[in-house]
């Protein structure tokens, strides 16, 4: 008797989590076929973001494209073509509305406000010139230039706890 496997009500599935995609970013091994960094510099919050919706992005659409594939190679009695999951894919990216997939922005800064509590992540000490440069101009002093973010010791070390929901390895960390 096998088990029913399907998500809880309400719920989406992503192809990769985010806590291992910041990790392996922040790293400079280019998860996903994202950019590489240079690990002592970091990367900005918003960078960061922007090449994990390009990620999610990439990954859904190559599941959707083998998904389809697969559903008409079955229907049709025949084997399965990577070129036709090439041509699949293209049209899938293209068509692939940015916002429709997995995170919203507001949700990624309360969980990297959360990895930066349990100290995986720590600001590098370099900030974006040409918002800094802007600030200047309109002399507004109070508002500071976003920041580099690099992934702390203890960030490298976290290891399996990438699995786990930072919310819940908050609360396992500072509930004692």
């Amino acid at each position: 008797m096998g088990i029913k496997l399907k998500p809880k009500r309400g719920g989406f599935l992503r192809p990769f989590g985010c806590g291992i995609f910041i990790k392996h970013f922040l790293l400079s091994e280019a998860p996903y076929k994202s950019p590489t960094i240079n690990p002592d510099t970091g990367a900005t919050q918003s960078d960061i973001f922007r090449y994990y919706k390009e990620a999610l992005i990439r990954e859904t659409a190559m599941d959707r494209a083998t998904k389809t594939e697969e559903k008409k190679a079955k229907k049709e009695n025949r084997s399965i073509n990577p070129d036709n999951i090439d041509k699949i894919y293209k049209k899938h990216l293209t068509r692939m509305p940015y916002k429709a997939q997995g995170c919203r922005y507001h949700s990624f800064v309360t969980y990297f406000s959360i990895l930066q509590k349990l100290k995986w992540v720590e600001p590098t000490g370099k900030e974006e010139k040409s918002s800094s440069f802007q600030l200047s101009i309109m002399l507004i002093r109070f508002i500071s230039a976003p920041q580099y973010i690099g992934l702390a010791i203890s960030g490298k070390g976290a290891g399996h706890y990438c699995n786990t929901p930072p919310p819940i390895c908050f609360y396992l960390t500072y509930s004692q």
